[in-house]
């Protein structure tokens, strides 16, 4: 789902570059030292899971994992997001530099309001958990694939076809995520219930 150089308008760049600055400045601050490796681990496990990319237009489609980061690690997803972007950007031109900012936005927000608004969810033991992890990583990539597609949008109304399409390509990747992020949360709460730190 990244963006490429080149496609979006310098409004819409500079405009992306701030709100992640400050969100990213949210995160760190949210940032305890005692989670700084469960950061660093899941950052890595959202770069390895985008390696592996179709292309759609002027962005693409692969699995994410920006639900999974958002359900861990709330605010601090920014930050984790952004170096892993950063890393591709830098070693696979994935993206880019000048669009970092808004791709990191694009699928950091998704992530951290899901964490906030499935909270409840998350926090009940069983089945419940489960429907809130699920919802947390599908709804993740939903509002990703939105922010994207809107990006696209506003840039020029010769994206707006290729905006529709990207968000249609990326429900598969809702249900496949929204699997992943249940599996996963209900692993770690069995092993690691201290990583799930919802309250």
């Amino acid at each position: 789902m990244h963006i490429s150089e080149g496609v979006l308008s310098p409004a819409i760049l500079g405009l992306g570059a701030v709100l992640t600055a400050a969100c990213t400045a949210i995160g760190l601050r949210h940032l305890d030292y005692d989670r700084l490796m469960t950061v660093a681990i899941l950052a890595a496990a959202f770069f390895v899971g985008s390696l592996i990319h179709i292309p759609i237009g002027p962005a693409s489609a692969h699995l994410i994992l920006n639900g999974l980061l958002g359900a861990i690690l709330g605010w601090a997803a920014f930050p984790a997001i952004l170096v892993a972007l950063m890393l591709q950007a830098v070693l696979f031109q994935y993206g880019g530099i000048t669009v970092l900012g808004v791709n990191a936005f694009n699928m950091a927000l998704p992530a951290v309001l899901g964490f906030y608004l499935l909270r409840p969810l998350l926090n009940r033991p069983g089945r419940m958990r489960s429907v809130g992890a699920f919802c947390c990583g599908a709804l993740a990539v939903a509002g990703a694939g939105l922010l994207t597609a809107l990006s696209l949008a506003f840039t020029d109304e010769g994206f707006v076809q290729a905006a529709r399409l990207l968000f249609l390509a990326h429900i598969p990747v809702m249900i496949v995520e929204g699997l992943v992020t249940m599996l996963a949360v209900s692993f770690l709460a069995k092993v690691r219930p201290e990583l799930l730190r919802f309250a």
